[in-house]
């Protein structure tokens, strides 16, 4: 659990004449993670790939491409079934042929109908014009400029100019239409010389309605009409254009309907063949992997070691003594992955040998071991790859497994820190919004999340589920002690003073003056959580590098930052700092405490006094110690000292999130119900007006009501109540929101940055064995 599952190296030797064979039956336990051969063995070569191989990958586009047509998933399967190599040949073909006819003719109906909206929008403009179409174009003795632009500027331009005699303007929308005559002695262009400078932008006329395949007219006849055989006015051509429009969505529809039926129709085959390629190309390239001679192959790579046996035990009943198998290692876990970690496994020994017989055999006329070792006895012939890394974690912790890679998967030779986020995170997060009616809402999101059959095939919707119901829980357990349930505390009202007979909740957020000295109080527990986080952290580090450095290196470079922290928060803690520190560090566990452990502090442990320094005391000597290590064994750190205490204060943030998300609770209620306040100054309590709102003066549930702070939308008329009714429910929707992206980003934030940043580097390898979970296939 803390550590990855333990893995083996192995190696498989063979005759090539049971290549197809061994590959068969180590895909069907779904189990080694073949480590690929980089060539660099004198006399091997990388194998090529299986007779078929391009077949099937040619076969698998097409599927692939046909599924993604389609719009096909998985939830189109069905049942599991066999499909054959003459099924695949016989009915793919076939499905191809429709799929890409229907296919071609809906995408040039698309691009047909983009035109249509094209012109439609282009010709829209030209409604409010009032001008036919035809009258735009074709004068001898008449110049003609359509577009966008200022009136005033293009009449000030074409009044001013020589050149043009008489002009008349229509408008219409933003597009102007100008008619203009031109002098004798004019130009061609004399018009559109004049608007050149002007604020004018020339606009094209809506382009002929043309089509090879359907005709329309205004009229209904069976006639294509252009603007040479027929006369428009823009109202006509977008109506024209629109009925076009129609005729094209409802072939369509059709299309559509045709790809939907093919769809219902060989989805399942689809999926299945999909499936069955995907898996002969697997296996037809899987010798690509693999070191081979004239006569034989290794294959090697990384099973978990608990399963070495089930491997043999396949291979034996396979293919007998053709092929032979050996453990060649058992990584064990350090950081340097240098050899004296790695427990060798000796040739002969009970981890190694033949895959069911007593020695070796020449299987294909030519001994296995001569022919495949030629490195003087080994059978590593890989890379020297590091083990890939399999977190071995129960099913309630695996789903905190998506947060630990987000960072990075670990390394196989670290600690994963799975575990500890699992213990730890949904605790901060409870903890900052603590409230059993968020923390319910919490616990269905994530159970949906977790259970859903649309997330099925989506392992990170999942896995957030599964911290989602974490969260959720834990934030309930914390509601239930806060004793509130959407800010409201009714669970304290009936559990704990009504049932248990307590005077309030066993613990309080702090908002009002009268338990102020709870949210001091948190402070003080944030830090202690704090000091324990970082402890664990730093503890990890320090067995890592054992591992890695050895006990010197390790207690330089992790053990200096305990000593130094510890001693550092012991001598805050200390009756040495009482004089000077704040009074509630002591209080908050004393026996008179809001959390009455009875420590009021550690003694001061006085060893000596330096005159004009002050005492030196136990702690403080440790922090020194710790910080003369630390600057021995790393020079450079010893820089950054302070971070015992600036990391430490960095989980403050729970208590600030706490009171943060507790306020704006309260501020909702407030808005709602609103609150009276009974006693005044430090002793003040506020309590919402959840039946009627007092009046000052007023004895209500036995206190004396001193103030009024508001009086709540819900005490008011039938408008105020429907305004307060929203302000409650979009309120606490924004609270519940932002408990995730504060208290939660908040949580994960002390994880990575002060937590992972002591032990955790990642880079490690996902484990990935040579196989196929089928999911639409069946062989039986």
């Amino acid at each position: 659990m803390i550590r990855p599952e333990q893995m083996s190296r192995v190696s498989v030797t063979g005759s090539k004449q049971v290549l197809e064979t061994v590959i068969e039956a180590t895909h069907d336990l779904n189990l080694f993670h073949i480590t690929d051969y980089d060539g660099s063995w004198d006399g091997f070569d990388p194998g090529r790939s299986v007779q078929g191989a391009e077949t099937a990958a040619d076969k698998l586009v097409t599927v692939r491409s046909l599924k993604s047509i389609l719009n096909v998933d998985d939830a189109d399967a069905g049942p599991t079934r066999i499909v054959t190599d003459e099924e695949i040949s016989e009915e793919l073909e076939s499905i191809r042929t429709t799929v890409n006819q229907l296919d071609d003719r809906r995408q040039e109906l698309r691009q047909e109908l983009r035109e249509i909206e094209d012109r439609i929008e282009a010709a829209e403009p030209f409604i409010e014009l009032g001008v036919d179409l035809d009258l735009l174009t074709g004068y001898d003795t008449l110049q003609v400029a359509i577009g966008r632009g200022d009136q005033q500027s293009v009449e000030r331009a074409i009044d001013s100019a020589d050149s043009l005699s008489t002009y008349e303007i229509f408008t219409g929308s933003d597009v102007l239409a100008i008619f203009a005559r031109p002098t004798d002695a004019a130009s061609d262009t004399a018009l559109t010389d004049v608007l050149v400078g002007t604020e004018f932008v020339s606009v094209d006329l809506p382009t002929p309605i043309t089509t090879e395949t359907d005709t329309v007219t205004a009229s209904g006849d069976n006639t294509v009409f252009d603007s040479d055989t027929k006369q428009l006015s823009p109202k006509e051509y977008v109506r024209n254009l629109e009925q076009r429009r129609q005729q094209l969505e409802q072939k369509f529809q059709e299309i559509e309907e045709e790809l939907e039926n093919e769809r219902a129709d060989t989805a399942g085959f689809l999926l299945a063949a999909e499936e069955k390629l995907a898996i002969d190309a697997e296996k037809a390239e899987a010798p690509l992997s693999f070191a081979t001679t004239a006569n034989a192959f290794i294959a090697e790579g990384w099973i978990p070691s608990s399963r070495y046996d089930e491997l043999r035990q396949a291979l034996a009943e396979a293919v007998g003594d053709h092929a032979q198998v050996d453990e060649i290692e058992r990584a064990t876990f350090s950081a340097s992955g240098d050899d004296h970690v790695r427990e060798d496994i000796p040739a002969g020994s009970g981890g190694g040998g033949n895959a069911g017989a007593p020695a070796p055999t020449a299987a294909d006329g030519g001994d296995i071991d001569s022919d495949a070792r030629a490195d003087g006895g080994t059978a590593v012939v890989m890379d020297d790859d590091e083990p890939p890394t399999v977190q071995d974690n129960p099913g309630a912790v695996k789903p905190f497994e998506i947060l630990v890679q987000a960072v990075n998967r670990p390394s196989y030779y670290e600690f994963d820190p799975t575990i500890i986020l699992f213990l730890t995170f949904p605790a901060f997060f409870g903890f900052m919004i603590g409230d059993l009616g968020y923390g319910l809402i919490y616990t269905v999101i994530g159970y949906f999340l977790y259970t859903s059959s649309r997330f099925t095939d989506r392992p990170a919707f999942r896995s957030m589920g599964g911290i989602t119901i974490t969260a959720g829980i834990f934030t309930i357990i914390f509601g239930i002690l806060y004793g509130e349930v959407f800010g409201l505390h009714l669970v304290a009202t009936y559990l704990w003073e009504g049932v248990v007979g307590l005077s309030h909740a066993p613990i309080e957020k702090g908002l009002s003056p009268a338990g102020i000295e709870w949210a001091r109080g948190w402070l003080v527990v944030s830090v202690l959580v704090g000091v324990v986080h970082l402890n664990i952290a730093w503890i990890f580090g320090l067995f890592e590098d054992i591992e890695l450095h050895g006990a010197k290196d390790a207690f330089l470079e992790n053990g200096s930052w305990l000593l130094m922290m510890n001693g550092f928060w012991i001598w805050v803690f200390s009756d040495a700092l009482r004089p000077v520190a704040p009074e509630f560090i002591y209080t908050t566990f004393s026996a008179e405490g809001v959390l009455p452990l009875g420590f009021n502090g550690f003694p001061a442990m006085e060893v000596f006094t330096i005159p004009g320094m002050g005492a030196i005391t136990v702690p403080l000597a440790i922090f020194v110690l710790g910080l003369v290590l630390l600057a021995v064994g790393e020079p450079v750190e010893a820089i950054e000292f302070l971070n015992i205490l600036v990391n430490v204060l960095s989980y403050t943030r729970l208590a600030a999130v706490l009171l943060a998300k507790a306020a704006m609770a309260f501020t909702v209620n407030l808005l709602f119900f609103g609150v009276y306040v009974t006693n005044a100054g430090d002793g003040a309590e506020w309590h919402f007006g959840l039946e009627k709102m007092p009046q000052v003066g007023e004895v209500y549930h036995g206190h004396e009501v001193t103030d009024v702070m508001f009086g709540g939308l819900i005490h008011g008329d039938a408008a105020t109540i429907l305004i307060g009714l929203v302000v409650l429910i979009l309120g606490h929707i924004l609270v519940l929101a932002l408990g995730v992206t504060s208290a939660g980003l908040q949580a994960v934030r002390l994880e990575y940055v002060e937590f992972f940043n002591k032990f955790y580097d990642g880079g490690g390898r996902e484990y990935s064995p040579f196989g196929y979970e089928r999911e639409f296939t069946t062989e039986d």
